[in-house]
């Protein structure tokens, strides 16, 4: 029987929709699309490199948690409602994921929260001993 076991973040999107920030699956970790709010203050910038910033700090606290790090992630998808956006995020992200080299994609979408600019969601698989 493999492991499962949901990781929670506090952030109120979690509780008032129902689901998990991460999920842990045996090794792999499933990280849920994770937005720019701080989820201690429930608050984001307006400014799309901060939120993706934060972005990448909520989802390297679930990674913690879940026994795993950036350097496990194999995938990661990119979610931005305006596509102008994503360049100036490069290098944040190329900071986080420039060595490990995840499969990535981008999409242009819509968002939950008109004040969302980035939504950034991994997969990871931890090591194994």
């Amino acid at each position: 029987m493999t492991e499962r076991r949901a990781i929670l973040s506090g952030s109120a999107f979690e509780e008032q929709i129902g689901y998990a920030r991460a999920v842990v699956d045996g090794d792999w970790v499933h990280v849920s699309g994770t937005t720019g709010f701080d989820y201690a203050t429930m608050t984001i910038s307006d400014d799309v490199v901060e939120q993706a910033a934060q972005c990448l700090r909520n989802i390297d606290a679930a990674l913690t948690e879940a026994g795993s790090s950036f350097a496990d992630v194999v995938r990661v998808r990119y979610l931005l409602p305006d596509r102008a956006d994503f360049e100036p995020c490069w290098p944040v992200l190329r900071h986080a994921f420039g060595d490990v080299r995840p499969a990535a994609t981008m999409l242009v979408c819509g968002l939950a929260d008109p004040r969302m600019k980035i939504e950034i969601e991994v997969y990871a698989r931890r090591a194994t001993a």
